[in-house]
């Protein structure tokens, strides 16, 4: 990658990116409230559960594939991967915050970063607008992949920066909680580097038959937190 496009990927992967997913917990609030997560340690476990059972082969799977469908200007392969990913999200509050984070990520990239969205045979563009049109989910992976193609990010560290920013999205939803001091969430950030790197390993470059996810007490987590009377996270 070029200089400008290792530094894009480094903007993707910052929390500071405006795209609300500081909003969303999916489901940790809920472990917490009920007790299930008390250990740092034992939010590390979790948060490795999500990475292997979720963001690999859900996510990643679909990142990976809309990244390739955006190379080939195959906007039909990039619409079939975020129909899959819509489709195998089954809590309603997981799927709102997956399509509200991918259409705040293309809205803002096209206010700052317009030259990704040239419109002469542009995948990116015709992406965005089929999101805009409701054609399409517009998940947040998905937009990610095609927003890294474009942005001249390769595949790898694209998946990469995937999994990252949910690993630390997740790290930070249980801080804001009160649960968990500074030192442990770094603990943990460290120690889950490597599954990060494993999962992308393993489902970068999975075939799009292939997206799965298998995690039903999360899942379910995310759908008793629908039904929550206080939350502080929207998922």
């Amino acid at each position: 990658m070029s200089d400008a496009s290792f530094l894009t990927a480094m903007r993707l992967a910052d929390s500071f990116l405006p795209v609300g997913t500081y909003t969303a917990s999916y489901g940790i609030e809920q472990y917490v409230n009920e007790g299930h997560v008390e250990a740092a340690a034992e939010l590390g476990d979790l948060i490795e559960g999500y990475l292997r059972r979720i963001v690999g082969p859900a996510d990643t799977v679909a990142l990976a594939n809309a990244h390739a469908a955006a190379a080939t200007d195959s906007l039909a392969g990039v619409l079939e991967a975020d129909e899959r990913l819509h489709a195998a999200t089954l809590p309603a509050e997981f799927r709102t915050s997956a399509t509200k984070g991918g259409h705040k990520l293309l809205e803002l990239l096209g206010e700052t970063d317009p030259a990704l969205f040239d419109p002469d045979g542009c995948v990116l563009a015709a992406y965005a607008d089929a999101v805009d049109s409701g054609e399409t989910p517009g998940s947040y992976p998905v937009a990610l992949g095609v927003v890294a193609e474009s942005a001249g990010i390769d595949r790898r560290t694209a998946c990469l920066v995937g999994a990252y920013s949910f690993v630390t999205e997740l790290l930070g939803a249980a801080q804001r909680l009160g649960r968990f001091g500074h030192t442990d969430v770094q603990a943990q950030l460290r120690r889950l580097l490597a599954v990060v790197e494993s999962v992308c390993e393993r489902y970068a470059d999975a075939d799009i038959e292939s997206l799965a996810s298998f995690a039903p007490l999360a899942e379910t987590m995310g759908m008793a937190h629908e039904r929550a009377d206080r939350r502080l996270f929207m998922s």
